[in-house]
């Protein structure tokens, strides 16, 4: 087994989690919040905007049992993201769509898939989502850890 670190944000952080969650190879997924300037910034706090963090998922994968090509073909596929800034009725910078890289190898996939989106015929718009390097990830609060999971499907928009 080879474990590896991938963080994406696309909106609504619990249906983000529940997706990966589901695919074979995800050992763990975490929601919390990044790419920020804010220490351990709490919900309250990344709902006001003001913090510059994303709703963000973290995932903890075997890549002998899923790509980060996989994974990348199910974030895409899991919202939108040529809406800048939203995800259905959520909407301002916490809800952008992110890419976190943890090396080169997953800025480069990620930029090569982007370039292959916007290639295609999918969608109208071009791609907008953000391409950074991961920074410090920030866990949320216990109550929003496998939230779907815990309230029998909860609201979400995904």
């Amino acid at each position: 087994m080879s474990e590896k670190t991938a963080s994406f944000a696309a909106g609504c952080f619990w249906g983000v989690e529940a997706r990966f969650r589901q695919l074979n190879g995800v050992i763990d997924a975490a929601v919390g919040y990044m790419g920020g300037d804010t220490d351990n910034p709490g919900y309250q706090q990344v709902c006001s905007g003001s913090t510059g963090h994303a709703e963000a998922v973290q995932l903890l994968f075997d890549d002998t049992k899923v790509s980060y090509a996989e994974l990348l073909d199910a974030f895409f596929a899991m919202h939108n993201p040529t809406t800048l800034d939203r995800q259905g009725p959520d909407f301002g910078s916490q809800y952008r769509s992110a890419v976190f890289w943890h090396d080169t190898e997953q800025q480069q996939e990620a930029e090569k898939k982007i370039a292959q989106l916007n290639a295609s015929d999918k969608w109208r718009d071009p791609v907008v989502t953000q391409v950074a390097e991961a920074g410090k990830f920030w866990r949320a609060e216990e109550y929003h850890q496998r939230y779907l999971e815990k309230n029998s499907g909860g609201l979400c928009n995904l």
